[in-house]
This record gives structure tokens, sequence and C-alpha cells, in this order.
């Protein structure tokens, strides 16, 4: 772990959570919660390959919490839930993490979700449970998703087979996208994919437009230079936008010079600026900007 940077777990009720928190010096503007991919981890917003690659010390220093959090069948709750769980169980999940941590832990002006591929669909199922709100758990401000699109530029009846979310170049692009030692750290990130998120990956272009209706909160996408895994041509972006009808506003953005991993990648800090000031306009928007 990055200096600054510790272990937490989060209760959720029938199993617990692992996560990594990095706390500001005073009080949060808000707080970052970090949700990782598929066949990844909490630690794949905090790479060891460079200093400047963490979110979690980037956040920290900049005024807000940010937790990276095991989604369910990863870390602590492997055990627990050895064959994973669909979006809505872990939408559920993270629901009551979030209570708990908000119980525990000053959230500033609310919860602001960063994802990543696989993440990103949590995080929109997430949003999209929004309009049955808990009053226990901290607001959402937004989202801020990497690496997710709604239609695959592979066969999805092939995503099923666990073999599909090996192949390295769709993972990582070019090695010159990365820094030095990289691939070597990131081997302690790697945890193998839940069956039942395997199987449910199949069925996401059809979640994605149920659960986008439903968002009401800010959305920010993000693909990468050599975003492999989806189809993200200017058609598909601008029909991405139109699927967002009650959030407040959609933006979509390109990030050169990386692969469908880039917060382990030297953009790493370029795209982690882009997506707290994404956070920034939320606060404003919000008038939360104290």
């Amino acid at each position: 772990m990055s200096p600054g940077v510790r272990p937490l777990v989060l209760e959720t009720g029938p199993f617990p959570l692992s996560a990594l928190i990095a706390q500001p010096s005073g009080p949060p503007r808000a707080t970052v919660v970090a949700v990782h991919g598929g066949g990844m981890s909490a630690g794949y917003f905090d790479g060891q390959a460079h200093p400047d690659v963490s979110l979690l010390t980037l956040g920290a220093r900049l005024g807000y919490t940010v937790v990276a959090v095991d989604r369910p069948g990863y870390g602590l709750s492997a055990a627990h839930l050895p064959l994973g769980q669909n979006l809505a169980e872990q939408s559920a999940a993270l629901r009551a993490a979030l209570t708990h941590l908000a119980g525990r832990f000053p959230t500033g002006a609310g919860v602001f979700l960063v994802a990543h591929s696989f993440g990103g669909k949590l995080a929109l199922t997430y949003a999209a449970d929004q309009d049955q709100p808990d009053p226990t758990a901290p607001p959402l401000l937004g989202l801020d998703i990497s690496g997710c699109g709604r239609d695959y530029a592979v066969d999805p009846s092939a995503l099923g087979d666990p073999h599909q979310f090996g192949q390295w170049k769709r993972n990582w692009g070019a090695l010159c996208f990365y820094p030095p030692g990289t691939f070597r750290a990131a081997g302690a990130l790697v945890a193998p994919m839940p069956a039942r998120e395997r199987a449910e990956a199949v069925r996401w272009p059809e979640h994605f437009t149920a659960a986008s209706a439903r968002v009401p909160v800010p959305v920010r996408l993000t693909f990468a230079e050599q975003e492999l895994w989806w189809r993200h041509d200017e058609q598909d972006l601008a029909e991405l936008t139109r699927l967002f009808p009650t959030a407040p506003f959609v933006t979509v953005d390109r990030q050169p010079g990386a692969g469908h991993n880039m917060s382990l990648g030297w953009v790493a800090r370029s795209y982690h600026l882009r997506a707290l000031a994404f956070l920034e306009e939320c606060l404003a928007r919000s008038g939360a900007t104290s």
C-alpha cells in the first residue's frame, strides 16, 4: 500500500467487504468510492509502479476521503461467496457497506463512485437503485466510469468463458502505456472472476439500457485510446448519452495514450484528476461547494 493508505473492513450484514482507505488531513469535501473491475481487486486504485498512479493518495491530498472496495466475491468476502453475486445483490451489499462507512467516518457532501470495467456495471446498477433511496446511506453525488459501455466489441456469447477475461491485449493495450514494474506489481491485484459475475456479463447490454434510464445523478464515461472490449465510435457514444434521460448531465471523454486498465498507466494521474474535476462539477451543481 502507498503511504497514508490503510486497510479497512466494511460490514454488509451477511459478510464483510475488505477495502483500502486514505483520508485528508481535515474534514473531507466528499467521499470517493472506487469500484474495481472483473478479475481485479481494490488495489487497482492504489498502483505501486509509480507514485503518481494511486487514486487514493491523490484524492486524499486534494481533500477527499477515498475508499477502494473489494466487490462481493473478492477479498475477504470471497470465502463467503465463492460463486460471487449478481449485480442486484452486489448493489445491495454496496449500499450496506456505504451505510456502515458513513457510520464510522465523515463522508462530507456525499459519495462519488469512480468505477472501472465491471465495477462500472455495479456503479450504474447502484445509481439506478437510488429510486428507492435508503435514508441511512450517504447521498450519491455522481458517477465516473471508465472502460465500460453498452455494446461489446467481442462476441457476447463467449463472455461466459473464463479464458475470455484473460485476454492480455484487451485488458492492457500497448506495453508503453504503463510504468516499468506495472505487470510485476499487478500480480498482487489480480483475482479470479466469480462464476456468477462471468455469466451475468453476457446479459449486460439489456441491463445497461434498463439501468441507465433510471440513473438520477451526473455521469461521466471515459474510453481509452486502446479500449478493445467495447464499441465506442462516435455513433456509439452519441447513443450512450441518449440512454440517460433522468441524469442531470452526461459527459463522454476519451483518454489518449491509454489501454483498458488506465488507472495503472502513465495516464492515471491525468484520468484521476479529470474524475475529481467532474466530482467538483457535481458538488458545484448541488450547491455543496464549501
